[in-house]
C-alpha cells in the first residue's frame, strides 16, 4: 500500500485529494500546523516522520496581490520550499507531485499555452510559482509538475463563492471581461492526480511538466454569467444582479494578470489518457453542492 503525503490539507485542492487518493493508500494530509512551508526544518522533519512514496504538494501561498509586498515570503513557500520537497523525495525515492500555475507566463501568446512556451511572469506570485519549478526540476527526484488555472470549489474562498455572496449584497457588478482562461475545479484537479497515480509506474517514467485545466475557456465575466445562469436554475427566486462588462484597466489591482490563461493540455491527455472536463459542465456539478446562494 502506497504512503501518500499531502500539504495544504485546508485549501481548495488539497481538501479534494484527501478524497480522491483515499482508494490509492494511506493518506495523510498536513495544513500549516504539520508542515510551516516558509520553514525548512519544518518541511524535512514532516516528511521524514511520514516516510511517503507519494509526496503531494497542494500547499502554496495564493495571495496573488499580498505577495506584491510580500515577496520574500511568497517565495520562500512557492520557490524554496517546493526545490527542499525535491530533495527529500529523491532520498526516499519518493514521486513529488506539484502544483503550479498559468501565471509563470505573461498572457500576451495569442493561443494556449503548451508546456514548451517561453515562461516570463510579471507578478511576484508568477515568479515565486515559476522559481518552485526551477528548483524542483533541479533536484532530478521523480516529478510531475501540473500547471492549472482559475481554480475554484464549493468551499474556500473563490470566484464562485464570491460572486454568489456579492449577488446577496449588489445589485449590479462589474467584471473584467479581456482576461480569457478556463475555470477549473479542484475536485477535477484532484481526480486527475488520482487517475494519474493509480498506475505509479507510468506517472515516474513521465516526470515533467503538464498542463491541467478544463476544457474551452471563457471571460471572468462570461464566467459571471455562467453562475448566475445555473444559480437561477436551481434557485427560481434568485436573483441575480446586473451584470457590466469592463476591460482589466478599469479594475486595477496591485498584481498584473495574465490577459491569456488559456494552458493546453495536450500533451497531459496524450501521456495520461485522461480528458478533462469542460468547465461549464465542472461547474454544474459543482453547483450542486453549494446551498447558501
Amino acid at each position: 500500500m502506497q504512503r501518500i503525503l499531502i500539504t495544504g490539507a485546508n485549501g481548495q485542492v488539497g481538501w479534494e485529494l484527501q478524497r480522491s487518493l483515499a482508494p490509492l493508500g494511506k493518506v495523510s494530509a498536513l495544513d500549516h500546523s504539520g508542515m510551516d512551508l516558509s520553514n525548512a526544518d519544518s518541511i524535512r522533519n514532516a516528511v521524514r516522520e511520514a516516510k511517503p512514496s507519494i509526496i503531494v504538494n497542494a500547499a502554496a501561498y495564493t495571495a496573488v496581490d499580498k505577495a506584491e509586498s510580500e515577496p520574500d515570503l511568497a517565495m520562500q513557500v512557492n520557490g524554496t520550499a517546493p526545490g527542499i520537497l525535491a530533495q527529500e523525495a529523491k532520498r526516499i525515492g519518493a514521486l513529488l507531485v506539484h502544483y503550479s500555475t498559468d501565471y509563470v507566463f505573461d498572457g500576451t501568446k495569442d493561443k494556449p499555452y503548451i508546456e514548451g512556451d517561453r515562461s516570463n511572469p510579471v507578478s511576484s506570485y508568477g515568479r515565486s510559482k515559476l522559481a518552485g519549478e526551477q528548483a524542483i526540476h533541479a533536484i532530478g527526484a521523480p516529478h510531475l509538475i501540473f500547471r492549472t488555472s482559475w481554480i475554484y470549489a464549493s468551499r474556500g474562498s473563490n470566484f464562485v463563492r464570491t460572486m454568489l455572496r456579492l449577488a446577496r449584497e449588489r445589485p449590479e457588478l462589474k467584471i473584467v471581461n479581456d482576461q480569457l482562461g478556463a475555470p477549473t475545479w479542484a475536485r477535477s484537479i484532484a481526480d486527475m492526480a488520482a487517475q494519474v497515480l493509480n498506475n505509479l509506474e507510468r506517472a515516474r517514467e513521465n516526470s515533467g511538466i503538464y498542463h491541467f485545466t478544463a476544457g474551452g475557456a471563457v471571460s471572468w465575466f462570461g464566467f459571471a454569467e455562467a453562475i448566475f445562469a445555473e444559480a437561477r436554475s436551481r434557485i427560481s427566486e434568485f436573483k441575480a444582479p446586473a451584470l457590466t462588462p469592463i476591460p482589466t484597466s478599469a479594475y486595477p489591482l496591485p498584481a498584473r494578470r495574465p490577459a491569456n490563461s488559456r494552458l493546453d493540455t495536450a500533451k497531459f491527455t496524450a501521456t495520461f489518457g485522461v480528458n478533462p472536463p469542460r468547465w461549464d459542465t465542472a461547474l454544474q456539478e459543482c453547483m450542486k453542492e453549494i446551498e447558501d446562494y
